[in-house]
C-alpha cells in the first residue's frame, strides 16, 4: 500500500518565518540608512547656513570663508597673523567672514573630543547670540590648548561664551548638541586639513602675510 502524503507544515511555517525575518533585517537596514543621511540638527539663527555649516559674520561684498578646529595650531597661527587684519575688514563693511567651525583634531584631546566640543561651542554662541559669536571665537583662539593635551572643560568654555555677550548657551554647550551638525560640517572641509582660506571662491595662501596674500584681492 503507498504511503499516505500529508502537507509538510513544519517546512511551511518554517520558510515563512524566513520570509518574515528577511523583512524585517531589510526594513531595519532600511531605517538605519536612512537615519544615517538624515540632515543632522542644525543651529536655528539668521546667521548660520544650515547647508553648509558657515556662521556669516559681517556684511562686505567679499566673502572670507575660514574652515578652522579649534585645537589646531596652525589655525592659531592663522588668527595670530591675520585676525587683525580680518577684524578691520568685517569692521569697515569690506568683508563677510564665514567661519565653518569644523573637528578633525579630536584624537589630540585625550579623549575629551575638544575639538568637537569647541566647535559645538561655536554653533551654540552664534544660535544664542549672534554678536557674541566673533569675541569668543577670539576668546577661544587667544586662550587655545596645546595638542594631546585635555583642552578646555566645558565650564572654562562656558566662562568664554559668557563674557562674549552669549548667556543662554551653557545647556547647549554642555548637551553637545550640535556635534553631528560639526561632523556634517567637516565632511565638507576643503583639502582636508586646517586652516582652509578662501576669498571669493579663490584659496589663498594663509601663511603669506595679509597684507600681500588677502588686502590685494578686496574689491
Amino acid at each position: 500500500m503507498a504511503a499516505k502524503s500529508g502537507t509538510n507544515w513544519f517546512a511551511i511555517w518554517i520558510s515563512a518565518a524566513v520570509v518574515v525575518l528577511m523583512v524585517a533585517v531589510g526594513a531595519i537596514v532600511v531605517w538605519m540608512n536612512n537615519a544615517a543621511t538624515a540632515p543632522a540638527e542644525s543651529p536655528a539663527s539668521a546667521s548660520i547656513d544650515d547647508t553648509t555649516g558657515a556662521i556669516r559674520l559681517g556684511d562686505g561684498p567679499d566673502v572670507l570663508e575660514t574652515w578652522v578646529d579649534f585645537m589646531c595650531p596652525y589655525c592659531g597661527q592663522l588668527e595670530e597673523s591675520w585676525g587683525e587684519t580680518i577684524s578691520e575688514q568685517v569692521s569697515a563693511g569690506e568683508v563677510t567672514l564665514e567661519v565653518y567651525p569644523v573637528a578633525i583634531l579630536d584624537r589630540y584631546s585625550q579623549g575629551t573630543e575638544y575639538s568637537t566640543r569647541a566647535a559645538n561651542a561655536m554653533y551654540c554662541v552664534a544660535e544664542d547670540n549672534a554678536d557674541a559669536a566673533y569675541p569668543f571665537m577670539n576668546l577661544m583662539f587667544e586662550n587655545q590648548p596645546r595638542e594631546s593635551t585635555e583642552g578646555l572643560t566645558d565650564e572654562e568654555i562656558v566662562s568664554f561664551a559668557e563674557r562674549a555677550g552669549s548667556t543662554g548657551a551653557a545647556d547647549c554647550i554642555a548637551d553637545r548638541t550640535y556635534a553631528d551638525f560639526v561632523e556634517q560640517t567637516t565632511a565638507q572641509l576643503p583639502g582636508g586639513g586646517t586652516p582652509a582660506v578662501e576669498l571669493n571662491d579663490e584659496t589663498l595662501n594663509w601663511q603669506a602675510p595679509a597684507e600681500q596674500e588677502l588686502l590685494p584681492r578686496l574689491q
